[in-house]
């Protein structure tokens, strides 16, 4: 059996497959929630790049004869529009990040595991002590080597990241390492870097794909606990957590400095949740009847 011969087969058995996700793509299309969640998400990523060209103001210039001024300003008399612009760039840049490079760290490590199975106790096992810590702990870490601000947070978003990722990555490897064509892959000698690439991680990016979906919301969440907490940007630097945090000082003088970038928070997760989990539903292979 040659490797044409090897394509054909694993075609031949996909053809099936691609036909039902490009039905239930249509359906995610029919899905009004999912498609209010993605569109929300997609204007508030559009604002926070145009945020030089969009923020009404200097989200930095201080006015203090405008000083906590509802809803248009706060302790200081910064513009909370603009401040909560450029917030979301820094929040939604730490969950972008924490997201694509914690899965690619861990989806490395969960195939891996799979394929080589003599690495697969001491990835799993590492993978477990990871999971023993939470990202606060890990953020409080990095912070007291590094110095808190943005790179420590992005750190801890990382590491709490890939061990989940490496889970699920494993889990879906392990379905697709029982599929004839990757047994007959190795016995017509096609190399290891073949299969690994063409034939195993290409047929579990989808599943890692749908769980980094559903993870970006709990990512963002993190960074901003972790902002809350002094471990993220600094001030002057706007970035919604730390936001929020500045605002609890005056909550009942002028609670819309911490109920605004609250709220921009709360937006973002529910609407990456929404997404997520309409994704799910539709290209998550064990979902599919």
């Amino acid at each position: 059996m040659s490797v044409e011969v090897l394509d054909s087969a694993y075609v031949a058995d996909h053809e099936t497959g691609t036909f039902a996700r490009a039905g239930l793509l249509r359906r995610l299309a029919r899905d009004r929630v999912a498609a209010v969640a993605a569109l929300t998400l997609a204007a508030i990523v559009l604002a926070a790049l145009l945020a030089p060209w969009i923020a009404p103001y200097d989200p930095y210039f201080t006015d203090l004869t405008k000083v906590m001024q509802p809803p248009g300003t706060d302790n200081t008399g910064r513009d909370i529009l603009s401040r909560v612009i450029f917030g979301t760039r820094n929040t939604l840049m730490l969950g972008l990040v924490g997201v694509i490079v914690g899965g690619l760290f861990g989806g490395v490590l969960g195939i891996l595991a799979t394929y080589y199975r003599r690495l697969d106790g001491w990835i799993m096992r590492l993978v477990d002590v990871m999971l023993a810590f939470p990202a606060i702990l890990i953020g409080l870490a990095v912070a007291a080597i590094f110095g808190a601000g943005l790179t420590a947070v992005v750190i801890a978003l990382v590491v709490a990241t890939v061990p989940a990722v490496a889970r699920e990555a494993r889990g879906a490897a392990m379905g697709v390492m029982g599929q004839d064509f990757m047994e007959a892959g190795r016995a017509v000698g096609v190399s290891d870097g073949a299969l690994i690439w063409r034939y195993l991680t290409l047929n579990c990016i989808s599943t890692i794909f749908v769980f980094l979906t559903l993870r970006f919301g709990q990512i963002i969440l993190t960074g901003s606990a972790l902002g809350f907490l002094g471990m993220g940007a600094q001030p002057p630097t706007a970035e919604l957590g730390m936001m929020a945090a500045q605002g609890r000082d005056f909550l009942f003088m002028a609670p819309h400095i911490a109920t605004i970038p609250s709220c921009v928070i709360f937006v973002i997760v529910l609407a990456a949740n929404l997404l997520g989990d309409a994704l799910r539903d539709v290209l998550d292979p064990r979902l599919q009847t």
